[in-house]
C-alpha cells in the first residue's frame, strides 16, 4: 500500500483519480480547496479507512510523508480560470512549486497534470509533445496556458538540479461523471442545454475540432504514466485522437437527447484554439496506452449522468 497526496483531489478528474486509487487499496489524500472542486464529488469515499479529505490550497506549502504526488490543482475550466485569473496562475506556478518541494523532501514520484492548452493555437496538426506550441503570452487564457508551460518548466529543472522524479503529462479534453452543470465546457454545455430543450451555442462557425477522452481512459493513462521507471519524464499527450468538429459534435448531442433544440451560432472567443488532436504515438509506445470509449459510448453516459443530476 502506498501513502498518495492527489491535489485537486475532490475536481471532476481529481475524484476519479481517487476513486482508482482508493479502490487499489492505497492510503489516499485528497486535497482542495473547493473553488472548483466538490465534496460531493468524494463523499462516496468519505469513511472509508485509506481516505483523508483536506481543506488546502497548494499556493501554500503542505507537508506530508507520502510514496507519490499527483498535481491536479488548478481549475480547467475557462469559466473559473479565467474568473480569477491571478489565482489560476499562482495555483499553477505556487503549487508546482511546493509539491516539488514536498516531493524533493520525501524523495518520492511526482506526477504534474499538464494540458493540450500549452500548445495554443497550434500550427502543427496532430500535435506531438516535440510541438513548443502556440500561445499568446498576454490574452486571457494566459493565466491557465502560460501557468500550465511554468509549471513544466519547474518539473523538469526540479528533476535536473535536485534528482525529483517527475513525470508530466498533457491533458487533452476530457468528458465523463461528476462535471459541474455550469462547467462552461463544450461536451457539458450541450448536453446540459439539450436536457434542458435550450438551443446548443456554437462558438465561430463550428468548424473548429476537438478530441474529446473519457474520464475513465485518463486514469488508466495516468496511472500507467506514474508506473514508468525514474528515466521516463514525458511530457507524454494523453487524450483520444478522434477528431470532431463542434458541429458534428452539437449534432450528435441532438440526435442522442431528442427534443427540439437547435444550433445558434455566437462570436468567437479570442485566442479559441481552431483544431486540437493528440499524437499519442509516445503514449502508445511507452504505457501501451491508448483511449477504449469511444465517443458514441461516452456521450451516452455522460447524458445519463446529467439526466439524473437535472431531475434531482
Amino acid at each position: 500500500m502506498k501513502k498518495i497526496l492527489v491535489t485537486g483531489g475532490a475536481g471532476f478528474i481529481g475524484s476519479h483519480l481517487c476513486e482508482r486509487l482508493v479502490n487499489e487499496g492505497n492510503d489516499v489524500i485528497c486535497l482542495d480547496n473547493f473553488y472548483s472542486g466538490s465534496k460531493e464529488n468524494v463523499w462516496h469515499l468519505i469513511g472509508r479507512p485509506n481516505f483523508e479529505l483536506v481543506r488546502h490550497d497548494v499556493v501554500n506549502p503542505y507537508w506530508a510523508e507520502v510514496d507519490e504526488i499527483y498535481n491536479l490543482a488548478c481549475p480547467a475550466s475557462p469559466i473559473y480560470y479565467q474568473n480569477d485569473p491571478i489565482q489560476t496562475t499562482k495555483t499553477s506556478v505556487f503549487g508546482a512549486y511546493h509539491m516539488l518541494g514536498l516531493a524533493r523532501r520525501t524523495h518520492c514520484k511526482i506526477l504534474q497534470s499538464s494540458t493540450s492548452e500549452v500548445y495554443g493555437d497550434p500550427n502543427i496538426h496532430p500535435q506531438p509533445e516535440s510541438y513548443w506550441g502556440n500561445v499568446n503570452p498576454i490574452g486571457r487564457r494566459s493565466c491557465y496556458d502560460e501557468g500550465k508551460r511554468c509549471a513544466e518548466t519547474l518539473f523538469f529543472d526540479y528533476h535536473r538540479l535536485h534528482g525529483v522524479r517527475s513525470k508530466v503529462i498533457r491533458i487533452f479534453n476530457t468528458y465523463g461523471p461528476r462535471m459541474a452543470t455550469n462547467d462552461g465546457r463544450v461536451v457539458s454545455n450541450f448536453v446540459v442545454q439539450a436536457l434542458r430543450g435550450e438551443d446548443l451555442t456554437i462558438y465561430g462557425d463550428g468548424q473548429q475540432t476537438r478530441s474529446f477522452q473519457y474520464v475513465s481512459d485518463l486514469i488508466e493513462g495516468m496511472i500507467r504514466v506514474m508506473a514508468t521507471d525514474d528515466s521516463f519524464l514525458g511530457p507524454v499527450n494523453l487524450g483520444n485522437p478522434g477528431e470532431f468538429t463542434m458541429l458534428e459534435l452539437a449534432e450528435k448531442v441532438i440526435k442522442k437527447v431528442g427534443g427540439k433544440s437547435k444550433i445558434v451560432f455566437r462570436p468567437l472567443p479570442s485566442d479559441d484554439p481552431k483544431m486540437r488532436r493528440p499524437d499519442i504515438t509516445l503514449a502508445k509506445e511507452k504505457l501501451g496506452w491508448e483511449p477504449k470509449v469511444k465517443l458514441d459510448e461516452g456521450l451516452d453516459y455522460i447524458i445519463e449522468y446529467f439526466r439524473e443530476k437535472l431531475n434531482t
